[in-house]
């Protein structure tokens, strides 16, 4: 068994298409209408074959409550790895990223926490 997606709910398909993209560097693998939405994935380009990110639309009236909370209490909805999180940090900084935990260090894992513009936190992580 492996995990073969994963989502964050967000409140625009769009704009969260763009920020994953654009800002984050992950490429799209698939874009198909799904109804009023669309089935929106994003992956790694490191790892094209890898675990998908499904960008959910939010509407369910269960998920905008769950999402303010997470935000409220600083929980990340996803933690996506990175090899370094200081250089992470400053190029997203540059891009506009707003972080919400400068990097910190936790035992042998560094961590920070930001927003994706699309209501949630997200955290990056490195090991070492």
């Amino acid at each position: 068994m492996r995990i073969n997606i994963t989502s964050v709910f967000v409140d625009d398909q769009e704009k969260a298409h763009r920020f994953y993209t654009q800002t984050l560097g992950f490429v799209t693998k698939h874009d198909m209408p799904l109804g009023d939405a669309r089935w929106l994935t994003v992956v790694s380009p490191e790892e094209p074959d890898g675990t998908e990110l499904l960008l959910e639309p939010d509407g369910h009236p269960a998920v905008r409550p769950y999402k303010d909370a997470l935000v409220a209490d600083g929980i990340p909805a996803a933690s996506f790895a990175v090899s370094n999180v200081e250089e992470e940090v400053e190029r997203l900084t540059a891009q506009g990223v707003r972080f919400t935990q400068a990097p910190l260090r936790m035992g042998g894992v560094t961590t920070a926490v930001f927003d994706d513009t699309c209501g949630n936190l997200i955290q990056i992580a490195a090991h070492g």
